[in-house]
Order: structure tokens, then sequence, then C-alpha cells
């Protein structure tokens, strides 16, 4: 058994600020490597958290020999390429999400990964808050009968600000937008909570905020969605029957964060908010009541929208597997799990671009 996994961090965004602090929260864990295209900003965050090592090339960061666990919280544009590469140096993986641009280079990472058994994981780190652990065990047990409908609402309004500058998430072709950003982490809740998978997808993209100035203060066009609206129909699973979905993700709308999932079930009604509380209404009662939860940590200046808390539940699960040799994490998405997932957003583009129910 290893004694302490040595990771490296490629990107100094979500993995500077939820990452890093979660992992050094692991007794047995320590950030190795540090890689940006900023040399600065790598520079920076190694100093930071300790790391002995930083680089603008991210090939360093995965080929370092202290390196045991690689996490790619880049644009989706550059997943394939670095996911590849610690394929080859036999490197753990977190994979930020979406997945890939694409189902084909989805697929072409899965096969990959699988050929030399590490640790290939899809950071849908939503999964291990405690309520949706709870919600999850809670469907199994028959609490709301057989799923017959699930609602998905997220609302953020930042976006709705046009001064905010362009990036490479107001970049179709680097992978920006609200449908893989957001909606990604929706499938993945779907999928993993009722056991089932999407059948076919209606999907309307929608791009509010036209335009915005670049670092040069020139205005660019955004080719990227700030809205998804998805109607959804799922498999038959043993909690689903002839079940509908509704997605509704915008990252215009006000006045304040929200983010609600709910099932509507032959026994009564589950919520989920986005930091994990979970209310449950039998049929018959005449409103929710809230189940006790412990909400776990969140990180210290981060926006409490519930991904750090669910981060810092998931980290220590990834470092126990690492250490005792598993290519495992019980609930964690996996790369098949990615490229299910993958598989409903490019339905989604598809069925935006032709106006078309599309089947997945």
């Amino acid at each position: 058994m290893k004694e302490t996994i040595g990771i490296g961090i490629i990107g100094t965004g979500f993995g500077r600020h939820v990452q890093i602090p979660a992992f050094l929260a692991c007794d047995d864990a320590r950030i190795a490597s540090v890689a940006s295209s900023r040399l600065e900003n790598a520079r920076e965050t190694a100093d930071a958290c300790g790391a002995e090592h930083y680089t603008s090339d991210w090939r360093e960061t995965v080929a370092h020999a202290d390196v045991d666990l690689v996490c790619i919280t880049t644009p989706p544009l550059l997943h394939r390429e670095m996911v590849l590469f610690a394929v080859e140096q036999e490197k753990h993986i977190l994979c930020e999400k979406p997945m890939a641009m694409n189902v084909a280079e989805a697929s072409e990472m899965t096969e990959a990964a699988k050929s030399v058994g590490v640790l290939a994981l899809i950071d849908h780190e939503l999964r291990f808050q405690q309520g949706r652990q709870t919600a999850y065990a809670m469907l199994r047990m028959g609490e709301i009968g057989k799923v017959r409908h699930a609602r998905y609402m997220f609302q953020a309004p930042h976006r709705g600000d046009a001064t905010l500058p362009w990036n490479w998430w107001s970049d179709a072709d680097a992978g920006g937008g609200s449908h893989g950003a957001i909606v990604s982490h929706i499938i993945d809740s779907f999928h993993w909570l009722l056991g089932t998978r999407t059948d076919s997808v209606s999907c309307q993209l929608q791009t509010h905020i036209k335009e915005r100035k670049d670092a040069a203060g020139l205005m660019r066009p955004v080719t990227s969605d700030d809205q998804s609206i998805m109607m959804l129909r799922f498999a038959d699973s043993s909690l689903t029957e002839d079940a509908t979905g509704l997605v509704s993700v915008s990252m215009t709308e006000g006045p304040k964060f929200f983010a609600h999932l709910e099932f509507f079930g032959s026994e009564g009604v589950m919520r989920l908010t986005n930091r994990g509380r979970l209310s449950v209404a039998r049929n018959g009662e005449p409103g929710y009541r809230e189940i006790e939860i412990d909400l776990g940590s969140a990180i210290d200046g981060v926006p409490d929208t519930g991904f750090s808390r669910g981060f810092m539940a998931f980290a220590p699960r990834i470092i126990e597997s690492i250490r005792e040799g598993r290519n495992l994490v019980e609930n964690a998405a996996t790369f098949e799990d990615g490229l299910m997932v993958q598989k409903v957003l490019d339905a989604g583009r598809e069925s935006d671009a032709t106006g078309r129910v599309i089947s997945v």
C-alpha cells in the first residue's frame, strides 16, 4: 500500500480553488506538480499549496515521477490529448466534465483507459453529497415508488453580465457553454440516481449574450450557449417506468443562483437542493418533510453552490482507492458513465440543429 499519493493538477481555476484544498485536507495526499498555460499561475498555485514542481508544459506534470493521479481541469478541447498521454504514462486520471468534445473522442478515451486498467474517473462530484447518497438509497428502498418524471432547474445570473470578458467559455470550438458544463452534471445525476439511461432528447440551445470583449478590447461573437432546455425520455429500469425528464439550465437568469432536482413517483415526490438538502413527500402528506442530512464541508473563499461540498467528500475516496490499489471508487462516475453522458450531449446538439427528437 502506497503511503502518500502524489497529485498533478493541470489547470489553475477549479483545480486551484476546489480540488487542491480538498486533496490537502486528506491525510495521505500531497500536490506534487501544478501545470498552467501561464507559468506565473502555475508558480503561484504551487507556492500556495506546497508543490515542489510547477510548469507551463502539462506533459511534464503528467510524466512527473511523483505524480500518481492526474487531475485534468482544462477546457474540454484539451481533454482527449491529455487523457491519452496520461494513459501512456499509466497514471490514474480524474477528468473534468464534459468528458470530451464529442462521442468519438469519449469512446477513444474510454477504450484507452480500459486497456491499461488505471483509475479513470469523471469529476461528477455531486454524487458524493450526503443528500444525494441518501436519496440514492431511499429511491432503491421504494420511498416514492416508480419514478414517472424527473425535473432539474438550474439558474445562475452571472453570465447575464455583458461586461464579462470573452474567454474559452464563450467559444463552442473549445467546448464552452452551459450545455457541456452544466447539463453534463444533470444527465449524470439522472442516470446514476435512477439507474437508467436516456433514450431520446429534444433540445433547444440559446445564446442571449451574443458578443463580449476579448483581452485586447475587441468585441468577439459568443458561439457557445448560455441556456439549454431539454425534454428527455428514459429507459425503463427498476426505478423508472415510462419516465420523462425536463431540464432547464440558464447562466443568465437571476436574481440569484438556484438549483433543484425533483423526482415525481407513483408513491410520492423527492427534492434535492444544490447543497444536498433532501426533502420527501409521500402521497397524501400535506407537504415536503426534510430529511436530516449532514451537508458536509464547503471550501472557504468559493461560492457555496454545492460543488465544493461534493468534492470534499469525493477526494478522500479517490485517495483511499489509489492507496489500496483499486481502480474503482464506489459510486464515482467512470469513463463509461462519461461516455453515456456525452451521447446525450451530442444528441442534444443534433436536436437543436435539426429541430428533431433524437434517439440516443
